[in-house]
């Protein structure tokens, strides 16, 4: 089974925690992570994954454009991604600069494709998804490696 993680970053924080969220897809036995940024994403890596794991730097308190316009553009994809898992990470330039209003404009278009929604589990820090302010330190890398283990041990239980 193939987890698509899917970002867009500019500064490459979001790149790098992207970077660790597939470290812990591949760590999954049966899984296959596959890493993507908005411009090369394709309607096939939607058809394909089992779920999807998306980030998304903080702008204005919600998700980037390019993300966004991913979502808009395949939108025709939506009742194929039914069932899925859906997980979310995000990156913001301040410690109060809207990381969980953007993990949330994330969920949202998940929850329309049809998604199963996971945040990230316990043993990390049991909220939405996985963020930071600023590059990830090791703690929020380690957080993005349980996000993706959880994402890929979904995907296989709900494919069975």
């Amino acid at each position: 089974m193939k987890i698509l993680v899917l970002y867009y970053s500019k500064g490459g924080n979001t790149k790098k925690l992207a970077q660790s969220v597939l470290e812990g897809v591949n760590s999954v036995a049966g899984v296959e992570g596959v890493l993507k940024d908005t411009r090369s994403v394709t309607k096939e890596d939607f058809l394909e994954a089992g779920g999807i794991i998306a980030g998304s730097p903080v702008y204005f308190g919600t998700m980037a454009a390019q993300l966004k316009q991913v979502f808009d553009d395949f939108i025709s994809t939506r009742r194929k991604m039914e069932g899925k898992v859906g997980a979310v990470f995000a990156t913001s330039g301040d410690p109060t600069g809207g990381k969980e209003t953007t993990m949330f404009s994330i969920i949202q278009a998940l929850m329309i494709y049809g998604m199963v929604i996971t945040g990230d589990p316990m043993s990390a820090t049991g909220h939405y998804g996985t963020a930071c302010a600023g590059e990830p330190d090791e703690k929020t890398l380690e957080n993005g490696i349980k996000l993706g283990q959880r994402v890929g041990e979904l995907g296989l239980k709900l494919k069975a």
